[in-house]
């Protein structure tokens, strides 16, 4: 069920990011090579905020909710999906690991669990 919540949050934040496109919530600006693209919700708030190259989504990509909570941060090469993409959700945090624009691994940790990590 967690897999499936996720994979959700992954299709809402990438339809998201098109269907504000046309309208004054959308803000993007020149970067060098890329383009920086901020998209407002409708109350003026933080929603999402990553850059595009040649008209593809191209690096790190935040998204938010209307409190200014981080929702997911996620990685694009050329458009592809790569890397850790990260999700938080009522207290459960998820990592999706993408190669070649293909889920590998779904982890998620609850916010009651600790873990240790070490070198």
């Amino acid at each position: 069920m967690k897999a499936l919540s996720t994979l959700l949050m992954v299709f809402l934040m990438s339809f998201t990011l098109f269907a504000q496109t046309e309208n004054n919530l959308v803000k993007k600006e020149k970067v060098g090579d890329l383009e920086k693209v901020t998209i407002f919700y409708d109350s003026g708030e933080l929603h999402q905020i990553g850059y595009i190259l040649n008209d593809k989504l191209h690096g790190e990509w935040k998204s938010y909710d209307k409190e200014g909570n981080k929702l997911a941060k996620a990685n694009y090469e050329n458009g592809n999906k790569v890397g850790k993409w990260f999700f938080w959700n009522d207290g459960i945090l998820s990592e999706v690991d993408y190669s070649n624009n293909r889920i590998v691994q779904v982890s998620t940790w609850d916010k009651l669990e600790t873990q240790l990590v070490s070198n």
